[in-house]
């Protein structure tokens, strides 16, 4: 184990120690409320380290953080077990899990039955593929308006703004949402991912389920206006540099690079919502899958997007690893189960202090049926 995983390992463990201290308390979890909506702080299951000792993986750079966590708790409960991830981006990651590089893939969306995705990893796999979302972080709004920081937005206001329709930051849709906001007359610079992105794609999928967008959604930028830059650290950068710049960024990104952060005024109405683990694990929990019955755990993330939960920040990202349902090695299978089952248990103890939400009960429980199955 290497040093920097080994500090990272210690962190987990007194988190996790921290966690279990504060049980009951509202702030040990990613949400708070109904049964649904907690995050379980239980002893973690027994974890089968049988399995091959390294394990190669690639995808979505919006997961790397809590790959990193994910792979310190998985060393910590299999010592001398390892996966190497590499972030280069959710397409890339799904071209090498169909092409047979890497035993399972990161991606930021669902495998697209549109472009073959799913035949094409059934094919590598020899089995069905399954979409497992394991990670789930708030994209963000973010903006850089001198004199305002404090800023609501619903979708439809937002959709406008992306598509170039809503050109200054005094308009007056802007204005009716923030109605004791000094706005000026300021040009507004919209700052977009120009990389193939699944930050892109979810961001797209909201403002279409939720705001009207009729550009569509997928991994290109399809507003038409503003500038590109690739990568959250490079916006959030040219963003920092852009006086009346908004773009869209993961939550670890916007928090590391201190910006300024748009509340969200959901489908519900009423009060806008700002970002926080509590208000994103009510989404989370009134999340519904498109095929409730089985493991293949995609997504309707419209259900996400349109919730009308109380307090539900509605702009969220989820990451899937995307896995063979049976693999052709045994010990393949069995180093995936095992490195799953700690991601989900033992893996969730520091995420909200790094951009994530930690996973409700009920959204757990599914995966451990689905990860159970994995042979």
């Amino acid at each position: 184990m290497n040093m920097k995983r080994h500090g990272v390992a210690l962190g987990i463990m007194a988190a996790g120690a921290l966690l279990l201290t504060a049980c009951g308390s509202d702030n040990n979890s990613g949400a708070t409320g109904g049964t649904s909506n907690t995050t379980s702080t239980s002893a973690a299951p027994k974890v089968d380290c049988s399995g091959k000792k390294t394990l190669k993986a690639s995808g979505s750079t919006a997961q790397k953080n809590a790959m990193d966590l994910f792979v310190a708790a998985y060393n910590t409960a299999c010592d001398g077990a390892d996966v190497n991830y590499t972030a280069n981006g959710s397409g890339a990651g799904v071209t090498d899990f169909t092409g047979k590089v890497t035993d399972f893939a990161g991606s930021d969306s669902a495998l697209n039955p549109t472009k073959g995705e799913p035949d094409k990893a059934a094919a590598a796999c020899g089995s069905p593929a399954w979409d497992l979302p394991v990670v789930f972080g708030p994209i963000t709004i973010v903006y850089n308006l001198k004199g305002v920081s404090d800023l609501a937005l619903d979708a439809s206001t937002a959709a406008k703004i992306f598509d170039g329709e809503i050109k200054t930051w005094n308009d007056p849709a802007i204005k009716a949402l923030n109605p004791s906001a000094t706005l000026p007359s300021t040009a507004i610079n919209v700052v977009y991912r120009s990389d193939q992105s699944g930050t892109t794609d979810n961001f797209q999928q909201y403002l279409t389920s939720a705001g009207g967008w009729t550009k569509g959604a997928g991994k290109t930028f399809n507003g038409g206006v503003g500038s590109g830059a690739s990568g959250n650290p490079a916006v959030a950068t040219s963003l920092g540099q852009t006086d009346g710049g908004i773009a869209y960024v993961e939550w670890s990104f916007a928090q590391s690079s201190k910006l300024n952060i748009a509340s969200i005024v959901t489908s519900k109405g009423g009060t806008p919502v700002k970002v926080s683990a509590d208000s994103v694990g009510k989404a989370i929990s009134s999340a519904a899958f498109k095929n409730p019955s089985g493991n293949d755990l995609s997504l309707d993330l419209s259900s996400i997007h349109k919730t009308t939960a109380t307090g539900a920040y509605p702009l969220l990202l989820a990451t899937y690893e995307i896995v063979c349902s049976k693999y052709a090695d045994a010990a393949t299978g069995k180093a995936v189960k095992a490195f799953l089952t700690t991601a989900i248990n033992q893996g969730q103890a520091q995420l909200a202090t790094n951009g994530y939400a930690p996973l409700p009960d009920s959204i757990k429980a599914k995966l451990t049926t689905a990860i159970d199955a994995i042979s």
